[in-house]
């Protein structure tokens, strides 16, 4: 039998089941504004958000293998697109475009010119310093490190900051050789 190929992005999120997209982003809103209640400073919100992201991505990548049917990317660059193209139209029905790569091939920019999570969201003044989405640049860093990549992922600009897109950072910070639990020949 010969292997499955790859699924793109639209396939991907055309056969998932889906919630409504308003009730996400009001659930997601008022999750955000529990935070603030129950934290008062908005960098622990930063904080809490990216890590909650985190915890997700670790879980989410299984998902993600496990239907998109993508084969190991060669490196980051690969990686990169398929989140881009792929990872983020399965789960969040969007996709980014990949720019800003350093001459390393260890930075570049994902760029989202929609993001559903920001429909209906006005920041108070209060939360200026609030990145809103900040579980994104979790999800992102959790599902990378999953996959053997330690990455540090931050905000660059937001809309809701008053920018004309979204565009997160992505820096390869090390590439983690895996580890077998157990040696084949013993």
């Amino acid at each position: 039998m010969p292997p499955v190929a790859p699924r793109s992005g639209d396939a991907i999120f055309a056969s998932v089941e889906r919630v409504n997209a308003e009730l996400f982003t009001l659930t997601y809103g008022a999750i955000v504004r529990q935070l603030l209640t129950d934290l008062e400073e908005v960098e622990e919100v930063n904080k809490q958000l990216d890590q909650m992201g985190y915890n997700i991505g670790i879980r989410l990548i299984d998902e993600f293998l496990a239907k998109s049917n993508v084969a190991r990317c060669v490196d980051f660059k690969e990686t990169a697109e398929v989140i881009a193209k792929v990872g983020l139209k399965m789960f969040l029905g969007v996709t980014a475009t990949v720019t800003n790569w350093d001459t390393e091939g260890t930075t570049c920019s994902l760029v989202l010119e929609d993001n559903p999570l920001v429909d209906f969201v006005e920041l108070p003044d209060n939360c200026q310093g609030l990145y809103y989405c900040n579980i994104l640049s979790g999800v992102i860093r959790g599902a990378l490190e999953m996959v053997s990549m330690k990455t540090e992922v931050t905000w660059i600009r937001d809309m809701l900051r008053g920018d004309d897109a979204f565009e997160m950072q992505v820096k390869l910070l090390k590439q983690v050789p895996e580890e077998y639990p157990y040696k084949d020949d013993e």
